[in-house]
């Protein structure tokens, strides 16, 4: 009996040390370490606490079986009445156990919610850790970049100090080369001034010479009128004296024509008379004289006969009749008349420059008719 109080006793000392324990670790200030640690504690006391249970039952069991065996031990009363307490205590630690159980389950539940929400927000944190490094990676890099860029920054800042002076020196430059440029500028405009007043002198004697030369051309216009004219009357003239040289062929066919008659005639009379005068072998003369008034003597035969050359390439005949020598015009006399292709190319045009701003185009005359054949011709007119 004394050994079943002993192990009741033990077990709910236990019973009571896991209470306080789950208690304690229930009721802590709520820190991330004891967080940690009340699912281990719930546990544990849940162990403590049914492991207590067996022993109880067991000794209450025991309890009962030496109750029923002592009807009559009435020696051990202030024994029973210290198991009635233990008893009494036990059910109502048994009652608070009970409770404590289901408020442990409950507190279990919020526990598992609690340790779910950690758990998320534990990943929710490494997520956070893990960005926050990505975070911190890019941080560097962005250092770096700033770091690189700040550098460039100071490199382009230096060479923009550097094109800053030079721009200065080329503004200085310009500045000298736009005072440079505005001198000539100022020296083109009188230089331009000075154009314009020679333009405005062009312009004069342009009109000047426009007028010259419409005079000019007003004069080059009568002077081809008159060179026409000129032209004209010139050819009225060849042909006029074309027609003349027709005249005069015919003129002088006909006197050849009639001249061959004659020969003919006189060659027919002197050989007459020269047979009819053969007889006289002492006679000096080869002609006969005989009266002039004797209609049938051939006047021909008056004066001293003498040959008559009569050539086949030459035209030229000369006669001794009645003491006029009859002769045609020859061919080399002939060629003195121009055609008039010729006479129309001997007029020419003279410059106003070569006689002195004359602008007469002279005009070149045929030359005379010779005055030989205009006498041949008088005289050889039947």
């Amino acid at each position: 009996m004394t050994s079943s109080l002993l192990l009741l006793n033990s077990a709910t000392q236990l019973v009571l040390r896991a209470h306080k324990e789950a208690v304690n670790s229930l009721a802590g200030n709520g820190s991330p370490a004891t967080l940690g640690t009340v699912a281990t504690a719930v546990a544990n006391a849940n162990a403590t606490a049914m492991e207590a249970t067996k022993e109880i039952e067991a000794a209450l069991k025991v309890s009962m079986r030496a109750a029923l065996g002592l009807d009559t031990n009435n020696s051990n009363e202030g024994q029973l009445d210290d198991l009635t307490i233990m008893k009494e205590t036990l059910r109502v630690k048994d009652e608070e156990l009970q409770h404590l159980a289901k408020d442990i389950r409950s507190r279990d539940a919020t526990i598992k919610e609690i340790a779910d929400k950690l758990t998320e927000t534990a990943e929710a944190a490494e997520a956070a850790a893990s960005a926050a490094h990505t975070m911190d990676e890019q941080r560097q890099l962005l250092c770096s970049e700033i770091e690189r860029l700040k550098q460039a920054l100071e490199r382009q800042i230096e060479q923009s100090v550097v094109k800053l002076r030079q721009s200065e020196e080329k503004v200085i430059s310009l500045s000298k080369e736009k005072e440079q440029l505005m001198k000539e500028r100022d020296a083109a405009f009188q230089e331009a001034h000075m154009w314009r007043i020679e333009l405005v002198k062009a312009r004069e004697q342009a009109v000047i010479q426009e007028a010259t030369i419409a005079r000019a051309e007003e004069k080059a216009r009568v002077s081809e009128a008159d060179a026409a004219a000129r032209i004209k009357e010139a050819a009225e003239k060849l042909h006029t004296v074309e027609k003349e040289k027709e005249e005069l062929l015919a003129l002088v066919g006909v006197l050849q024509s009639q001249v061959l008659r004659e020969q003919s005639s006189t060659k027919q009379v002197c050989e007459e008379r020269s047979e009819s005068c053969s007889g006289a072998d002492n006679s000096p003369l080869l002609t006969k004289h005989v009266d002039a008034s004797d209609d049938d003597v051939d006047k021909a035969c008056v004066s001293d006969s003498r040959s008559v050359p009569v050539s086949s390439d030459s035209t030229e005949v000369q006669l001794a009749v009645d003491g006029v020598d009859i002769r045609p015009v020859g061919d080399a006399e002939w060629s003195s008349f121009q055609q008039p292709e010729a006479l129309i190319a001997d007029v020419r045009e003279v410059s106003p420059e070569a006689d002195g701003g004359s602008l007469d185009i002279p005009v070149v005359n045929p030359p005379p008719v010779s005055d030989h054949i205009q006498g041949g011709g008088g005289a050889t007119h039947p």
